[in-house]
């Protein structure tokens, strides 16, 4: 039991050794508290199974038109029916599109995100229900009864897991459907829903512009992998077939589009998004652990040094190098033990903000439990690191008893060990610079946005969602009822401007990719597909105003604008650059010519142009280039959004906004009320949060490296005590002892901040090759982490410093 006997020991020597003991405690745990925690995210969201039965032949199908700077145009019934009929390495085909119905029945009406599926859906993704049953195919078909699957999600938060709610009938826009059952708990994909229905609960669905519009696209498409066939198989089968179809239809596919067909495992599109930025996470977090472990072996180094005679006197009574290394390895069990219980404790409730930062990225994070692997992990690291540690340290050589190991209790640092010194903080160094240039360039990036003007005011413009809800009224009764809102919430109190809109900026970005085809009146077209493209939105009059967007020519939309009388536009200021350079573009026409404006109900007809906005761009922080085609709300019905321009505090008009509507209309859903600032600020929190974790990771990793410089500093002034008493006994200054120390971390920063840049720029290479989108921080962040080592290092090295300067003379001489 040599193994115990050295543990007592251990306990016992590093008893006498607090202060060094909790220093490593401590640095380990946030090491291995890290890993632990970024290493369980990564496994339940990169390496956990799903739930689907037989997931390795599950496949998601994607369609894109690069062309249209489309990554995912998804599919038209007409392309599903073709793909069904010509497909052989795919045994079935499940459909699912994405859609908002106002659910009335449940609660509070309100706006819910569905997912339509066809009757084989829940088949093919292998899914189960915990309660009732999920649709089939005897749901299938336009005579089928509307019917509804609770996601499990909205079934354990929405109705709190009421069992009762089976059979319940609720009406989801035009239609009531009955719930049928609960899905089990699942990935969310495509869409993170509240409820899945069969195809005749949506209206839209069976309409003929949606059964035979080849370029009504909506639907994402999963498949099941035939026996015998690989995704491989799969994709180049989907390639002819799609090739084919390409060639048959050229009118709905426009060369200039580039229109392509790919394939994919269900897990890899899933995570695709998440990948990236958890691999850097991890590699972040791995640089945090050898620092760490850089720093506790110099601590671990710096205290071998000082028991030098100790081990040589071990050594002389017959100690060997085996039982030796065997004590160290002791100690650096009971450290690393100790520091791995520390670090899971810590890593617990650092798992849980990890998983709300990587639900940015993946659904797969919104679950997120802990496991037994984060356990593992902790040991598995402290194993290592406790292996490592033991064997930093020099152990005296054979002849130890005889020489001055044993003469002398004098502190001896060699060459060997002020260079083995210095390599760890280097070490430190370099990482903490990689480290700081990411957390730089992320920070950079949030300010450069947050800086962003926006082009329309923000802070005191208050967004409402009043959806369309067209049961029970005619499209005239609709327009009445927004008129009838806007007058009477003008009248209140408080209350600036009021008009309606159809997206939310920001919010409601990314609905139509890069926007419809259009000419305008005088431009020569000599194909169809070289025409501009531009974003369609609906606003009231006074939306301009409300928002404090600028009218650059022209005038703003009038109550005579209504259905009916001339169908008039406002168009941004880039399209009149663009299509209309050194001419006025006020009473020229211009005309949608997208094949898909005729399954959104919009005509091609020709429309005049009556203004031209400041250009404005509501779907990115970053504004670009604009070019947008705005609508009269009464002639083409938008998607009911609510702007009011607030006098003071918008939130406080929330519950009077609610009450005029409902008044109005009893069923109507009115909700997510955030003023244009807050919804700005929700759309940058990817952004703040990568800042905030990735900053941390940096601020931790360059605490750790302050103390590391100042130990090795230190530890150099302890053995040189001698040598500065004798310097300053012949004249040396002692500002010139106190920069010369000063002047050592500055060295080691500087060398450790190079092979930082340079090991960083390797490994930003060697990660591109494997990852996707790797970037390398600008010049400015890489200026800013070289600038923070050195202060820092100048911080670290004052303490040391200034102990070498105050060196007492006459018992600095007598030291040895």
């Amino acid at each position: 039991m040599a193994i115990l006997q050295d543990l007592k020991f251990a306990l016992r020597s590093l008893a006498r050794a607090k202060g060094l003991s909790a220093t490593v405690i401590l640095t380990l745990a946030l090491g291995i508290g890290a890993n632990a925690s970024i290493f369980s995210v990564v496994r339940g969201v990169l390496l956990r199974p799903l739930v689907n039965r037989d997931e390795s032949r599950l496949v998601y199908i994607r369609q894109s038109a690069p062309g249209n700077r489309t990554e995912n145009s998804t599919f038209s019934v007409p392309e599903v029916i073709e793909l069904k009929e010509r497909l052989k390495t795919l045994t079935a085909l499940g459909q699912f599109s994405t859609i908002t119905f106002t659910m009335v029945g449940l609660g509070e009406p309100r706006q819910v995100r569905a997912g339509v599926v066809d009757g084989s859906y829940f088949e093919v993704m292998g899914l189960r229900p915990v309660l009732g049953r999920l649709l089939n195919a005897g749901d299938d078909g336009p005579g089928a009864a509307a019917a509804a699957v609770l996601t499990h999600r909205f079934w354990t938060t929405g109705v709190h897991a009421d069992p009762t709610v089976l059979g319940k009938t609720i009406r989801l826009g035009l239609r009531s459907a009955v719930i049928v059952g609960v899905l089990e708990p699942s990935v969310p994909y495509p869409a993170e829903t509240e409820l899945i229905a069969n195809v005749v609960t949506s209206p839209h669905h069976l309409s003929a512009t949606m059964v035979t519009g080849r370029e009504h696209r909506m639907t994402e498409l999963f498949g099941r992998l035939a026996p015998g066939a690989d995704v491989e198989a799969a994709r180049t089968e989907l390639r002819a077939v799609h090739g084919g179809i390409v060639k048959e239809h050229p009118e709905a596919y426009p060369a200039k589009a580039d229109y392509r067909i790919d394939a994919v495992r269900l897990r890899d599109q899933i995570t695709s998004r998440a990948r990236t930025v958890l691999l850097v996470l991890l590699a972040a977090s791995g640089l945090v652990f050898i620092i760490a472990c850089s720093n506790v072996a110099n601590l671990i180094l710096a205290r071998s040094v000082r028991r030098e005679s100790e081990l040589a006197v071990r050594a002389a009574l017959g100690a060997s190098a085996a039982t030796l290394r065997r004590t160290l390895l002791a100690e650096s069990l009971l450290l690393c033990g100790t520091g791995a219980v520390l670090g899971v404790a810590i890593a617990q409730p650092m798992v849980a903000v990890m998983g709300q930062y990587a639900a940015r990225f993946s659904v797969r994070a919104l679950d997120l439990t802990l496991d037994a692997s984060l356990l593992l992990v902790g040991v598995a690291l402290a194993m290592v690191a406790a292996v490592l540690l033991a064997f930093v340290p020099r152990l005296p050589s054979a002849d130890a008893a005889h020489g001055f190991a044993l003469s002398s209790g004098g502190l001896r640092i060699t060459g060997a060990t002020n260079r083995r010194l210095r390599l760890f903080a280097v070490t430190q160094i370099a990482a903490s610079f990689v480290l700081l240039a990411g957390a730089g360039m992320l920070l950079r990036t949030l300010l450069t946005l947050q800086a962003k003007d926006p082009g329309f005011q923000t802070s005191r413009i208050l967004a409402v969602n009043v959806p369309v809800t067209s049961y029970g009224r005619t499209p005239e009764q609709v327009r009445g009822f927004y008129r009838e809102v806007q007058r009477r919430i003008t009248a209140v109190p408080g209350v600036e401007r009021v008009a309606f809109g159809s997206t939310v900026p920001w919010r409601d970005a990314g609905g139509f990719g890069d926007g419809f085809q259009f000419s305008v009146e005088g431009r020569t077209r000599t194909n169809a597909e070289d025409d501009p493209r531009a974003r369609f939105r609906s606003v009231s009059p006074g939306f301009f105003a409300a928002l404090g967007i600028p009218l650059a020519g022209g005038r703003d939309f009038t109550e005579a604008d209504r259905n009916g009388a001339e169908r008039v536009v406002i168009i941004s200021q880039s399209i009149a650059r663009q299509l209309f350079p050194g001419q006025d573009p006020i009473n020229r026409h211009l005309m949608w010519t997208d094949g898909v404006m005729k399954f959104i109900g919009v005509t091609t007809e020709a429309r005049r142009i009556v203004g031209v906005a400041a250009d404005i761009d509501d779907e990115r922080i970053d504004p670009g280039r604009v070019m947008t085609v705005y609508h009269p709300f009464e002639q083409e019905l938008g998607g009911g959004r609510l702007f009011v321009h607030a006098r003071s505090d918008p939130y406080s008009l929330v519950p009077v906004i609610t009450r005029i509507v409902r008044e109005l209309a009893a069923d109507q859903v009115v909700e997510r009320a955030a003023t244009l600032e807050d919804v700005r600020a929700e759309v940058l929190a990817p952004d703040r949060l990568n800042a905030i974790v990735f900053g941390g990771f940096a601020g931790v990793a360059l605490a750790i490296s302050i103390v590391g410089v100042a130990g090795v500093l230190a530890f150099s002034v302890s053995g040189r005590t001698r040598e500065f008493g004798i310097r300053l006994a012949v004249g040396s200054q002692t500002r010139t002892i106190l920069t010369g120390v000063v002047g050592e971390g500055l060295s080691m920063t500087t060398i450790g901040v190079v092979a930082g840049a340079f090991g960083g720029f390797a490994l930003a290479r060697l990660a591109g090759s494997y990852i996707q989108n790797v970037q390398l921080p600008g010049l400015l962040p890489v200026i800013g982490a070289a600038a923070v080592l050195l202060v820092a290092a100048v911080i670290g090295s004052l303490l040391p410093a200034v102990r070498a300067a105050r060196v007492d003379v006459v018992q600095a001489l007598r030291a040895e």
